[in-house]
Order: C-alpha cells, then structure tokens, then sequence
C-alpha cells in the first residue's frame, strides 16, 4: 500500500512559497496549533502569528515563519494564505532589529487607535522573528 501524504501548499501574497506532499503539517491556528494528516476534516482557521512545520520521515523537515492569513483544510490537502511566510532558516536578524525599532519609534509617535495597532503588531511580529532568529543561532 503507497504511503499517504497530505498535499500542502504555503502561499503568501508575492508567489506559491512551498507546494509538495507531507506525512504531517502543524499550523498555528487562531485557536491553537493544529496538525494535518490525510484525510482530515475539513475545515478553515484564521492564523495566529507562528511558526508552520513541516514532518517528513517522521521529523520537521522544513519551519515557515508565518502571520496573518487563514488555512484551509480538507481531506487531501491543506492549503495556507499567509499575509507574511519566511523560512525560519533565512530570518535576517539585522533586518528584524532595524525593523522591531522602526515599528516601536511608530508605536511611540502613533496619533490614531488604527496606527496604534497597527504598530503594536509589527512590534509583535519582529519581536517573534527575533526570538525564533535567536533560537536558531542557538541551535547553529
């Protein structure tokens, strides 16, 4: 009997980022992590800001920084519309600390509820990018 897989694809709104079969993919959904294997129910979540794994060979082959968007779950297929999708392995953490005072400058000078948000968001977000860059010097 041939191995099942789940068809995954990671699209972000610049390009299709990953589109190949997996034993298993953990998704950070708004309600929590899930795992996808095939035959699933199907399903929709909204995202929360995290990290998305990929198993093959009974381990995380690949890591996907994500925020923002929504999955789509069905039974051969898992499909997730992230708004941002970074592999864990290529966060450029120079960049994510020019960004993390960018976003806290635009928090402090913020006037409106929406720029506030707004900002503490992109804080969020470089901050996570951070601990996940910080996380993977350490396990270099």
């Amino acid at each position: 009997m041939a191995e099942e897989l789940v068809h995954f694809e990671l699209v972000s709104p610049e390009k299709l980022v990953i589109s190949r079969k997996l034993e298993m993919v953990v998704v950070p959904g708004s309600e929590g992590d899930f795992g996808v294997l095939p035959r699933h129910a199907p399903f929709i979540s909204t995202l929360r800001m995290g990290v998305v794994n990929m198993y093959e060979a009974g381990k995380v082959s690949d890591s996907y920084f994500v925020a923002g968007g929504f999955a789509e779950v069905t039974e051969e297929r898992c499909t997730v519309l992230a708004e941002r999708a970074v592999p864990v392995t290529e966060i450029d953490q120079a960049a994510v600390e020019k960004e993390l005072i960018e976003a806290k400058a635009d928090l402090e000078n913020a006037d409106t509820d929406q720029e506030k948000a707004k900002a503490q968001d992109r804080v969020a977000t470089a901050e996570m990018m951070l601990t996940l860059s910080n996380a993977k010097a350490g396990h270099a």
